[in-house]
Parts: C-alpha cells; structure tokens; sequence
C-alpha cells in the first residue's frame, strides 16, 4: 500500500507559512514606518511618508536630497502658514489649486496625469506637490490682505533705484503693448511622437504663409483641429525676457515659432505692438525686487511669531 508522509508536507506547510508571515512583518512594517508621526503641529500630524515624499518633491528641482531636518521644518512652516490663512478666512479653493498644478505640468510641457506619473516614478506625489501649492497661495494672500500698505512700493522709489543703478540691457528702459491671438494645433493626449511631429510641421507650414492677422486668422480657422483663442494684452514688462525676444522679433501680422504645450503647438499672431511710456521691464523688475524684499521681511517675522505661540511636538 502506498503511503504518503503527511509530516513532510505539514514541514513544508509550516515553513511557508512563516516565510509569509515575515514577508508581512516586514510590509507592515514599512506602512508603520511610512505613517509614522514625525511631529504634531497644533495637533495634525506630519508623518514620515510626508517627510519623504516632500524630499523626493524637492530632489527633482535641485537634484540634491535636502536634508530631513530642513525639509520636516518646511512642512511645520507650511501647516502653521494654511492654519493662520483659514483663521482670517482665506480658504483656498480646491480648484484653484489644481489649475495651479494644471499650470506646472504646462510649463513642462505636459500634462496633469503625465506630471504625476513623474513624481509617482520619483517617489513623491501628486498631493506633496499640491499642499506646498496650497500653502503659498495661502500665504501670499494672507501677507499680501494684511499688509497691503505697508508692501506698496512707490513709484518715486523705483526711479531712485533706476538712476542709482542704470542698466546696459537692450530696450530694458522700453514698454510695449502686444495684441496677441493664441493659435492652437491640438494634439490629442497620448498621441505618438510621429504624430506631434507632423502637427509641428502644419503649424510651420502655417507660420509660413501667415502675412496679416485678418487673413491669417480666418484661413486658421478653418483647418481641422485648430482652435484660435480670443485676443489678449501682454506688456514686455510682465513677460520674462526670452519671450520678449520672441515676440521683439516678430513682425506685426505675422506668427511667433510654435512651441509644445499641453494642448498641442501654441502660437501667437502679433496683431498689434505700441510702444509705452511706463512699465518697462526695467522698472518691473526693480519693483519687483523691492516688493520682494519687504514681502520676505515681513513674512519672516509674522511666520516666527506663529512658531512662538504654536504647539508644536516633535517624536
């Protein structure tokens, strides 16, 4: 008769078992670790998970791993920063927070989903990078509300600074007003790097043939899955240098050079450019600086007074 020893198999039984039941230790192990608290601020909670995701978030900008310290301070900072808004009503809306991080992934070039496929792969999130989002919002709007007087910059002051520091740059003491229609190639999401090539060459092609903004823009129009937007204002002094340049070397009624969006190709018709006499970059930009300086100080001492009276636990 054939016989089977159960007890070898109950071995192999017992074995596997506490191969699993380690495997689990172990995972649980990293959860309790990753949701470990690391402090309590007023009460909530900063866990280990938050530390290390906000570390990742910061990695990926600097390509430097900022130390936990300095990063476990930041999320204090930010907690204190989003408490002391709400408390003078400034709540900011959920919406506003996503067309800001809507915002990020299009200057990159992309969009929301691929942005947070990118700090999934990293090792942060989505969320890390929305409640820091948040929290600057938050901020700004409370300084800014609170101590709106006190922030305002003269005009006579920037034109001290100006003389004081006079610049070499090219038409830095120069304003312009463009009139600008956004043309879109759209290209849809997911689409393959074949397809975004072809699109940019239609849009070239387009660039090519454009010679005046009433044409132009009725023959754009008409081509397939090309949105023309409504008709903007933009003055050099709100615009970042390499744009200027751009639009400074684009004819009237003609198209600037197609650059990727999220949505496709973006470009724009310049349909107008008149000269101004203020807000020059040169002036914005020493305003700018100005206000910077006083919004800093100023955050500065209200965010250490908050620390002062905060209840604040570190594990």
């Amino acid at each position: 008769m054939l016989r089977i020893d159960l007890g070898k198999y109950k071995l192999r039984a017992r074995l596997a078992g506490a191969v699993l039941a380690v495997a689990m230790t172990f995972a649980g192990g990293a959860v309790a670790r990753a949701q470990e608290i690391a402090a309590l601020v007023n009460g909530i909670p900063i866990t280990q998970l938050d530390i290390t995701q906000r570390q990742k978030l910061e990695q990926l900008s600097t390509q430097k791993l900022p130390p936990r310290q300095q990063v476990l301070n930041t999320l204090v900072d930010e907690l204190l920063e989003i408490h002391e808004a709400k408390n003078f009503s400034i709540d900011v809306p959920k919406t506003e927070v996503e067309q800001s991080y809507g915002s990020v992934a299009q200057h990159m070039g992309i969009d929301a989903d691929k942005l947070t496929a990118i700090l999934v792969h990293a090792g942060s999130s989505a969320a890390a990078l929305k409640h820091r989002i948040e929290a600057q919002m938050a901020w700004n709007a409370l300084i800014r509300g609170r101590y709106k007087a006190s922030l305002e910059i003269a005009d006579t002051d920037v034109e001290a600074q100006l003389h004081l520091h006079p610049t070499d740059e090219k038409d830095a003491n120069v304003g312009y007003e463009y009139t600008l229609r956004p043309i879109v190639f759209i290209v849809q999401s997911g689409a393959a790097d074949s397809f975004y090539e072809s699109r940019k060459r239609e849009a070239e092609a387009l660039r090519g043939r454009f010679a005046d903004c009433a044409g132009g823009i009725a023959f754009a129009r008409a081509l397939n899955e090309v949105a023309v937007r409504d008709q903007v204002l933009k003055f050099s002094a709100d615009l970042p240098k390499p744009s200027r340049d751009i639009l400074d070397n684009t004819e009237v009624g003609h198209l600037t050079p197609p650059e990727r969006t999220a949505e496709g190709f973006q470009m724009f018709a310049v349909c107008g450019k008149r000269q101004t006499k203020n807000d020059t970059p040169e002036a914005k930009k020493v305003h700018d600086e100005m206000f910077q300086k006083k919004f800093e100080a100023r955050a500065a001492i209200y965010l250490k007074k908050l620390r002062r009276e905060a209840l604040i636990e570190y594990k």
